[in-house]
């Protein structure tokens, strides 16, 4: 039930966490989305008849889980949309990697083309046609025996940036089978998720931080603590 993974509610904002397999937008599966469930919910906890609005401000891939701001009105999704447009909001995310980095935290700069057959992106040379350049900051926060758990800041957005700059430096997402992981996982998700997100609520002007809890599994609740 979607009512049970809100992380923040007012007139104007709702923030879902984001269960694998779930997927933010409608695509060519023709599953059910996460704004067609958020509607039925305001539908039936405000008595709200004939149409609800439910806007997407920004997207997670589908087999990653966490923090997901959706817009109650148009409003708000003109604002919170110019704040994701001008990179004013920060995001946090946490991935379980296969192998550990050779530095504790760094910088990474890439060069990424999107292949859009194989819906995947690759670190080419920056000369290439239809590179874009990708950044993004990590730190290892742990390691157990088997994986080690990054905390991730993005400098940029770019189609599966984290996904493809991780394993371009041999430290490939768990469970991610199409950018090198040895096996999937048994719930068909990948141990990406997004943590932490902070952005300027569209009318208070406020600051908003939100804190995804990790999947409830045995693996993610392991790195957690």
């Amino acid at each position: 039930m979607i009512e049970d993974r809100i992380l923040y509610e007012d007139n104007h904002v709702i923030v879902i966490n984001k269960r694998p397999s779930e997927i933010v937008q409608g695509d060519k599966t023709g599953d059910a989305t996460m704004p067609d469930a958020i509607k039925s919910y305001l539908k039936e906890k405000y008595n709200k008849p004939g149409n609800v609005f439910c806007g997407v401000v920004h997207r997670l891939d589908r087999p990653t889980s966490g923090a997901v701001i959706f817009a109650r009105t148009s409003k708000a999704l003109e604002r919170l949309n110019a704040q994701f447009r001008e990179k004013e909001t920060n995001k946090t995310y946490w991935a379980i990697v296969e192998n550990r980095p050779s530095n504790q935290e760094d910088r990474l700069v890439h060069f990424l083309r999107k292949n859009e057959s194989q819906n995947k992106s690759y670190a080419v040379d920056s000369k290439t046609s239809g590179a874009k350049e990708a950044i993004l900051s990590y730190k290892l926060i742990r390691s157990s025996e088997r994986y080690h758990l990054l905390e991730i800041s993005l400098e940029t957005g770019r189609h599966h940036q984290i996904r493809a700059q991780l394993s371009a430096i041999g430290c490939i997402i768990k469970g991610d089978v199409k950018y090198g992981a040895k096996r999937s996982n048994d719930d068909g998700s990948i141990c990406l998720h997004a943590r932490k997100i902070s952005f300027t609520h569209p009318t208070s002007k406020e600051i908003i931080e939100i804190i995804a809890p990790v999947p409830n599994n045995t693996l993610w609740k392991a790195v957690e603590k």
